[in-house]
């Protein structure tokens, strides 16, 4: 046992806080992935043949549905007539919520990979995911992906064949 002396209870507040502090990162930076199962091809026929998937940071639902006053017509008009029409009339849709961290690339990993992003790619500075996942792109003959240049590699890195993903 350690002396009641003033640098004895500092070792132990010091101690104390270190186990508290190293508990966090192994409750919580643990992968939610479970490795080593059988993959299994669906049974249905897709709905379509080709996906094209639009992501924008910071574009709200609401939004796109709230009408417009234009002042130089003076008229009441839709802020996006295109994609409203295609909403309403022939595509499949669905709006995303966050999820902490609300960075870009979790986001994109959720919508991509469906799951989450592994927390513990903080370790790495959000630049790869350090867990290996499979994602859509691992199913397609091939990918065309256009956008930010810390998030598309990430999804060509963890393709099944590297040749079928262009960046």
């Amino acid at each position: 046992m350690l002396p009641a002396t003033r640098n004895g209870l500092l070792l132990i507040g010091v101690l104390f806080h270190l186990v508290y502090l190293l508990s966090i990162f192994d409750i919580y930076f643990r992968s939610p992935l479970v490795h080593g199962m059988t993959p299994h091809r669906a049974a249905l026929t897709p709905p379509a043949k080709r996906l094209v998937l639009f992501v924008a940071d910071g574009l709200r639902a609401d939004k796109i549905y709230e009408p417009y006053h234009n002042e130089t017509s003076g008229k009441t008009e839709e802020l996006a007539p295109f994609l409203l029409n295609k909403l309403r009339t022939e595509a499949s849709w669905g709006v995303s919520h966050t999820r902490v961290p609300t960075e870009s690339r979790p986001g994109h990993v959720a919508a991509i990979a469906g799951f989450y992003e592994d927390v513990s790619a903080v370790t790495k500075g959000w630049k790869m995911n350090p867990v290996e996942f499979d994602s859509v792109f691992n199913e397609s003959r091939h990918t065309w992906s256009f956008g930010s240049p810390d998030i598309l590699p990430m999804f060509a890195h963890g393709a099944s064949d590297r040749s079928r993903v262009d960046t």
